[in-house]
């Protein structure tokens, strides 16, 4: 029985267009050379943000960062960074399940405080939001999955964390004892589809809508 869904963010309800576009915007690079270095260095298993170092060496990103918020250029997200899928994904959701209301709905990933903000803003029909920076944590860190825990409250074996990052959602989540769904978007989705991680996860979709359909059946 699944009580609680927990979602990554990047990839899996937002599309990191708007993020890197921005960046090559910043560093003055097109748009598309930003997108392959970025595409490189996640297939060497390396940080994205090592993306960033490439077009500017020895660039302090956090530093960079700060400068983008100053200039009046910093994050921002908004309805069209959302992916299609997503409110009707999260609305049938609240709606089925062992509750009367539904499962927990909440969101947790690798995201920034302003993220955070963003993200409550877009009202999204879920029960919290968290991201790794109010938490001074990162997945794949196993404490991450703790708070994960703590924030959907609920069992382990009643916790389904859904993410496309084999490496940083599927394997931890397994790991910590959660159920997992690997949703094949974003580029490190497709890149590691095939790995050994993105084997661990209970179920593989394409698409949001086909966890509705998951969390019913396990209420059965």
């Amino acid at each position: 029985m699944i009580e609680s869904v927990v979602f990554d963010i990047g990839s899996t309800l937002v599309r990191e267009d708007r993020y890197w576009g921005d960046w090559a915007d910043w560093l003055g690079v097109p748009r598309h050379t930003m997108s392959a270095l970025v595409g490189a260095v996640v297939a060497q298993g390396r940080d994205d943000k090592d993306a960033i170092r490439l077009v500017r060496p020895g660039v302090d990103v956090d530093a960079e960062w700060r400068a983008r918020e100053a200039a009046g250029r910093g994050e921002w997200l908004d309805e069209s960074d959302v992916y299609p899928d997503v409110r009707s994904a999260l609305g049938g959701l609240r709606e089925s399940g062992p509750r009367e209301s539904g499962p927990r709905v909440v969101l947790a990933g690798n995201q920034s405080l302003r993220a955070g903000e963003l993200l409550r803003e877009l009202g999204l029909p879920v029960d919290d939001v968290a991201t790794s920076s109010e938490w001074g944590v990162a997945k794949p860190d196993p404490e991450f999955f703790r708070r994960v825990l703590e924030l959907g409250g609920a069992a382990p074996g009643d916790t389904l964390y859904v993410g496309d990052y084999p490496a940083f959602d599927i394997r931890p989540a397994k790991a910590a004892g959660l159920r997992a769904a690997h949703i094949r978007r974003g580029p490190w989705a497709y890149l590691w589809a095939d790995t050994a991680d993105a084997a661990m996860a209970d179920w593989r979709i394409d698409s949001l809508s086909e966890l509705v359909e998951i969390v019913a059946e396990s209420a059965v």
